[in-house]
């Protein structure tokens, strides 16, 4: 397994060490440089001998902080938008295309960790459910474009999971509300989204090429 980060390298080193067996590889970019995203996924495939399968987990939510449309300036509106996309879409759309030139050869799994706030909308975050949003297009895309090189494409969407990038709000005075949005009256732990995308990276979840599963304990309900 390859473990990316941008600026966590003790992080990255440290859950490399936990993992089982041996062989896996630390590769760092920054998903806003193209460049980089480019050379990190070649970098995976050499260290690893081959490349059959990347999740795009790398996001962003509140960077730069967030301004309400009526609020923000017209500078800070464009960068907002910006640099949201630069990571959570475009970066992954450049990673997926840098994966696919490895996978070719003899199919793969792509999996996008996309959002539930893709779907409801996210008024103090419309860059954020924007790029999400974007990204399961994107997949849908992708799903139909390489499954005859064998490569299935799917997304999993969670709403609120307990992780460094929600833990301010989980601990602040909402976060008994945020808790509340689902009739099991908590968030989601990292392992239960990471089942889904294990089963997603499977043979056997070929068929589920095209799908985006909700991961968000009927705190979102879409038809």
């Amino acid at each position: 397994m390859a473990v990316h980060h941008r600026d966590t390298a003790a992080l990255a080193a440290q859950l490399v060490e936990e993992l089982p067996g041996d062989g896996h590889v630390v590769v760092r970019a920054d998903m806003a440089d193209p460049p980089a995203v480019r050379a990190m996924v070649d970098a995976a495939a050499d260290g690893l001998g081959g490349l059959d399968v990347l999740v795009n987990n790398a996001g962003i939510y509140g960077s730069p902080p967030a301004v309400p449309v009526l609020e923000a300036g017209y500078e800070q509106w464009r960068e907002m938008w910006r640099h949201t996309f630069d990571v959570n879409l475009f970066g992954a759309a450049n990673a997926c295309w840098a994966a696919v030139q490895h996978m070719r050869a003899g199919g793969g799994r792509i999996i996008n960790v996309s959002s539930r706030g893709a779907f409801r909308g996210e008024p103090e975050q419309p860059a954020y459910g924007a790029s999400k949003a974007a990204m399961n297009a994107m997949a849908q895309s992708l799903a139909v474009a390489l499954a005859p090189l064998g490569i299935a494409v799917a997304s999993v969407a969670p709403g609120f999971i307990e992780t460094d990038m929600t833990n301010e709000h989980l601990k602040a005075e909402r976060g008994a509300a945020i808790r509340a949005q689902s009739p099991y009256n908590r968030v989601a732990q990292p392992d239960e989204v990471a089942a889904a995308v294990h089963w997603l990276a499977t043979p056997e979840a070929e068929w589920a090429t095209g799908a985006i599963i909700d991961m968000n304990g009927a705190s979102y309900l879409r038809t």
